[in-house]
Order: C-alpha cells, then structure tokens, then sequence
C-alpha cells in the first residue's frame, strides 16, 4: 500500500517570513514535544535552528533554553 504524502513528514527550509518545503509531507515534528503540526497549522519555528514549534510556550522554552 503507497502512503500519502500527508502521512509522512515533510521536510522543510524555514526562512524568516516562511517555509520551503524540501520533501513533500503533510506534517513537521515540533522539537520540543515531538507532537506532530500540520502544515497549515505551522507558525512557530526557529531559522537559526531550523526547528519548528507547536505553540509559542513551546518555541519560548527552547528558545530560552528551558527545554
């Protein structure tokens, strides 16, 4: 059985005003929780670490140094 591109994760670029998706996929891992973020759902990443966040608490603490 093939799997979607929405099952599997993409693989992105992520710039200052955005995202360039490398590998096509419908979800990113957020680096703190490990939780999964649709695509459409993204907002918070970082571009020094290119890392993406579930929510700004999250992207906070990493960013801080808290997780």
């Amino acid at each position: 059985m093939l799997m979607s591109s929405n099952d599997r994760p993409a693989s992105l670029r992520y710039g200052p005003n955005g995202f360039r998706v490398i590998t096509a996929g419908g979800f990113v891992l957020c680096a703190v929780s490990g939780e999964r973020i649709q695509l459409e759902a993204l907002r918070y990443w970082s571009t020094s670490r290119q890392e993406a966040y579930a929510s700004a608490e999250q992207a906070t603490r990493r960013l801080t140094g808290q997780s």
